[in-house]
């Protein structure tokens, strides 16, 4: 299997299986409800996960939790609550919308705030190797000496600007480990220099190698996380002589109307709202066409698109099996092999006839519940009755009324030859 890599603008061969395959993800920074483009890295770990071990690797997934930081302190002080309080209410809702698309969970969900020894370790040694200093409290990682910055993003030395400007700095370009606790803030750790906090970047270095090692295989997260807070990772893991990762996977971001969806851009649309209004299945379609290395628009109109392809595979099931061409799932893993590569293998599974293979394919993206069956309940099924009646005796009215009537209590009423069909609708 072959994966685009950020790092060194190539495809990459994974070994062969068993691997075994580390992968590593940065979640959100948890202080509101999370919004759908947020769910596109989560996704695509748990799709890649789920073709790996489809492909018998042995896979540990880690996607990280980031529960303090300036986010979080500024939407608690907004709020009137403490920053604790904030994050766990934030978390609770991060599980419950990633629950619902129905994918699992990844094998670990490591939080920062759990994770303030190995980071307090690793800021240690950094500094103990001259490559970070202590300044009023606070330690910043020294740019100037990691000569091979910037690799990753293509930014160069010379033209970096502050990533935080501060009077503490030795150099602007330099980036916070630890950040000493400020008057505003209600939570800290204490540090051997002194009480404070952990930066963001070293949060993510410190998690990746306490549960997958200083060697791993693949990094991913959205596009917008490269630089500088990939490159900072990568710096400081790199600069202590530790391979890290050795695929870096930058997925594509969500677009509304060609801008990135973010918070911060304040054109957000929640992933539970998404999923209250099309349903997981219409989602997870939705990521399916198009590439995860690629930006996607995000509209109304791809959704109910995205919901329409979503049916179509319902309808399949609903009609007889039929065979399969016969190169159908070589063609279905070459796509999936080649950068997995999902729309590619998606054009495959609308050729699928064949309800085993088809369901084989829809459960490497978490759509087996397309293949299921629901009987609609007797009093629906008695207003159908009385709507083909009411089509009988030429009373339309009456008709129409009683399609709305099933169609709120859930259901689809479909004319068919010799009677009806009820489809329950999503």
């Amino acid at each position: 299997m072959r994966l685009y890599d950020t790092l060194t603008r190539t495809q990459v061969e994974l070994p062969p299986p068993p691997g075994p395959i580390g992968t590593y993800v940065c979640g959100s920074t948890v202080y509101q409800r999370v919004h759908v483009g947020n769910s596109r890295p989560f996704v695509l770990a748990m799709w890649l996960r789920s073709w790996l071990r489809e492909k018998a690797y042995d896979v540990t997934l880690v996607h990280n939790i980031t529960d303090v930081d300036d986010k979080v302190y500024a939407e608690a002080a907004r709020q009137g609550i403490g920053s604790r309080e904030l994050s766990e209410r934030a978390t609770a809702w991060f599980f419950q919308d990633t629950d619902d698309l129905g994918l699992g969970r990844p094998d670990i969900e490591p939080r920062a705030t759990e994770t303030i020894p190995e980071i307090v370790a690793f800021i240690q040694e950094l500094i103990a190797r001259d490559l970070a200093y202590e300044a009023g409290g606070d330690v910043y990682f020294s740019v100037a000496r990691w000569p091979e910055y910037g690799r990753l993003s293509g930014a160069k030395l010379d033209e970096m600007v502050a990533q935080e400007a501060s009077e503490l700095k030795r150099d602007q370009r330099d980036f916070a480990l630890w950040k000493s606790q400020k008057p505003s803030e209600d939570a800290g750790w204490d540090s051997p220099w002194g009480r404070g906090r952990p930066g963001w970047h070293i949060e993510c270095s410190a998690m990746a190698e306490k549960y997958l090692g200083p060697e791993f295989e693949i990094h991913g997260g959205g596009l917008d996380l490269r630089f500088p807070h990939h490159e900072n990772e990568l710096a400081q893991s790199s600069a202590l002589g530790h391979p890290f990762a050795h695929v870096w996977m930058h997925n594509g971001m969500l677009e509304l109307d060609a801008e990135k969806m973010s918070k911060s851009l304040g054109n957000v649309v929640t992933l539970r709202n998404v999923l209250d209004t099309w349903g997981r299945e219409a989602l997870l379609v939705f990521h399916l066409t198009g590439h995860w290395s690629k930006p996607v628009d995000f509209s109304d109109e791809a959704m109910d698109s995205a919901a329409a392809r979503a049916e179509g595979f319902r309808e399949v099931f609903r009609g007889p099996s039929a065979a399969a061409p016969d190169d159908a799932w070589v063609r279905f893993s070459a796509a999936l092999d080649d950068d997995f590569n999902t729309p590619a293998a998606l054009a495959v599974m609308h050729e699928l006839r064949d309800h085993d293979l088809l369901l084989r394919a829809l459960a490497i993206f978490g759509l087996e519940s397309l293949a299921e069956h629901e009987e609609a309940p007797g009093e629906v099924v008695a207003l159908a009755e009385r709507r083909i009646e009411a089509r009988t005796e030429r009373d339309f009215d009456e008709a129409d009324r009683l399609r709305a009537e099933i169609e709120d209590a859930g259901w689809e009423v479909r004319d068919e030859s010799g009677g009806f069909r009820l489809v329950r609708r999503r």
